[in-house]
């Protein structure tokens, strides 16, 4: 083979291991890209999750982001690894492959910023999130990715707000069934007493252990539908009617 047909296939050669190394590290990008995507959701679902536990909303806010805050540099420590494939020029040659995950990334920490300060997070604080110790940045922020964030996160706020509010109207549900429950209770008690205890003359002990029974069912967490027949079992095992 002679001198030029080697050069031509050396070029050639090198182009070849150049293209291998870009598809290589593509798909490493897309895989840890995923990972990040997958992570940043169960940080997500955690978060909507251990905020509705807790009767208090600032003490489920402060709950779900003591337990979301580990899981978030789990996906910061990807991002670190993946500094090296994405320095430089290469982070904007893969950039369609790590934006996927970045915007979920993103997403999640505005969450849980939210939650914890009740402001939404900067541009200045995500890309702190995402440098080492001395504040290099792993790769340059897109504020396009960002932006889009708000879009994103903007319905999580919505369905928060709305899930605690259909939990307070359910709240305000029980407890008023509670009450009334209890009110038609007593005044069956009181019926028993007033107008059962002058026609049947029944001693004292007996009505005690009508009303006895009637608090019994309070506590059981009877409905207002079960009052009449505590109502009615009562007087028929004492007046045996």
């Amino acid at each position: 083979m002679n001198a030029p047909s080697q050069s031509i296939r050396d070029v050639f050669d090198g182009f070849r291991q150049e293209l291998d190394d870009y598809n290589d590290r593509r798909e490493r990008l897309i895989k840890s890209s995923r990972d990040i995507t997958n992570l940043s959701k169960k940080v997500i679902f955690l978060l909507h999750r251990l905020v509705l536990e807790e009767d208090e909303p600032v003490s489920g806010y402060e709950k779900a982001v003591k337990q979301a805050l580990p899981r978030l540099r789990e996906i910061q420590e990807i991002f670190f690894r993946l500094k090296g494939e994405i320095q430089g020029a290469n982070f904007w040659h893969h950039r369609r492959s790590v934006s996927p995950g970045l915007q979920e990334y993103i997403e999640a920490l505005s969450f849980a910023h939210y939650l914890e300060h009740g402001t939404l997070i900067t541009f200045a604080g995500v890309q702190a999130t995402l440098a080492d110790a001395s504040g290099v940045p792993y790769f340059p922020l897109p504020k396009e990715d960002y932006l889009l964030d708000f879009d994103r996160f903007t319905p999580h706020i919505y369905e928060l707000s709305k899930k605690q509010h259909v939990t307070a109207q359910s709240l305000e549900k029980i407890e008023t069934g509670k009450l009334l429950s209890f009110a038609l209770l007593l005044l069956s008690a009181v019926y028993s007493i007033v107008v059962r205890g002058s026609e049947f003359d029944l001693p004292q002990e007996v009505l005690d252990d009508i009303i006895a029974r009637s608090m019994s069912t309070v506590n059981d967490g009877s409905t207002r539908s079960k009052g009449k027949d505590v109502h009615d079992r009562a007087n028929e095992d004492e007046l045996g009617i």
